[in-house]
């Protein structure tokens, strides 16, 4: 193994999901500039994310077929770049329901940015030093996450809303030659199925694997309530902190927090089986949610935020690791792109959720968002995570 695959890998990874976290507010910023419509704008950004969760299952099966999954991921990178220049080009020249399905089209491609990369992990470094290298990619989430927005947000202000978006598209596009770089398998083609057969049997794997269905059930309503938490933010910032606009910085500690974890967690790993850990890490995601729910002032909001973020670096780690040592080799991508995709339209669903308890008060939000969180813990376990302290 080439003691720069890895570096190459987390270069590649950052850029990508760096260019995707820009590429959301962009598209948001830029359909309301041109439209001047919030209804026009949503429906547009929505229509990029939450489409990811057709594109998941497809596009691992594809991942696990191919000898060269680099060249796939490389080939999915620069198909996004595209739709999203087809949707800031095409606008007042392409029928705005066109743009929409060029907007979902693109949507399907974003597992070639998050969990298609990360199922490449496993054959860049040996076994032991696995648990560091999921740490070190789930740190390229933090990252993209933390940047990302800002990112967009400056460009926005300074250049325009189009501008913001044409970042995105450079980042991603710098994405592709790391991509390429990614190994070569040798595939066992003596049992090829379907396309179809394949898609069936990566999702019989999740449902039927304990500790995947335990992880990706827990994963995915955690991420619903997070999407609420999302949406929160500009409430806390309208209440707290002297504006709507100041909510951002809340998403700045949450990623930042996260990022810190993370990178301390991949130079001394928190002790504990990768199920203890991601268990432990959702009750303090939830404990984080509570606090914030509850605070009475602005410093212990960002307190409950930072517990929230500390928690779910680890958190993304320990869902890595434990989807790597239980996906069947040749299904691998599929499981982790189609988990991945399952996180991010729970998001969306829970960020449209948060705004319709929006109408009760930000304490209705937050604090749904909570018990959410504690029903994702429990569902871990009832799901199929161990806590015996014996497994690996």
């Amino acid at each position: 193994m080439s003691r720069l695959a890895l570096p190459s890998y987390l270069a590649g990874a950052t850029l990508a999901r760096t260019g995707a976290e820009v590429a959301g507010p962009a598209i948001l910023l830029f359909g309301l500039a041109v439209s001047g419509s919030t209804q026009t704008a949503a429906f547009l950004y929505s229509a990029l994310t939450i489409a990811s969760a057709f594109g998941g299952p497809l596009f691992g099966a594809l991942l696990d077929r191919v000898a060269r999954p680099g060249r796939l991921i490389a080939a999915a990178l620069v198909a996004y770049a595209v739709g999203i220049g087809i949707i800031v080009a095409g606008w007042d020249r392409v029928p705005t329901p066109l743009l929409f399905v060029v907007a979902v089209l693109t949507g399907t491609l974003y597992p070639a940015l998050g969990g298609g990369w990360t199922a490449q992990v496993g054959r860049l470094v040996p076994a032991p030093l696995l648990r560091r290298a999921h740490s070190l990619d789930a740190a390229t989430y933090n990252l993209a996450g933390l940047t990302g927005p800002a990112i967009a947000g400056i460009l926005a202000g300074l250049l325009g809303a189009a501008e913001a978006v044409v970042a995105a598209i450079v980042l991603v596009a710098l994405a592709v030659p790391p991509a390429l770089t990614l190994p070569a398998i040798v595939r066992d083609t003596a049992e090829r199925r379907s396309i179809a057969a394949d898609v069936m049997a990566g999702l019989r794997a999740i449902a039927t694997i304990p500790a995947l269905r335990g992880v990706t059930l827990s994963s995915t309503l955690s991420l619903l309530a997070f999407g609420m938490v999302v949406v929160a933010c500009p409430l806390l910032g309208a209440e707290y902190l002297g504006g709507e606009e100041n909510g951002a910085f809340l998403l700045s500690v949450i990623a930042a927090a996260a990022l810190l974890s993370t990178v301390v967690t991949a130079r001394w790993p928190l002790p504990g089986t990768l199920d203890r850990v991601f268990i432990g890490s959702s009750v303090v995601v939830g404990v984080g949610m509570t606090v914030v729910a509850l605070a009475p002032n602005a410093a212990i909001v960002v307190v409950g935020i930072a517990i929230v973020g500390l928690a779910d670096g680890p958190e993304i780690a320990a869902l890595f690791g434990i989807r790597h040592r239980e996906a069947p080799d040749r299904l691998r991508a599929q499981v982790f792109s189609t988990g991945s995709s399952l996180r991010m339209t729970a998001a969306a669903i829970g960020a449209a959720l948060a705004g319709v308890l929006a109408a009760y008060g930000i304490t209705a939000v937050l604090a749904t968002a909570a018990v959410l969180q504690f029903v994702a813990t429990a569902s871990g376990p009832l799901g199929g995570l161990s806590l015996a302290r014996s497994r690996v």
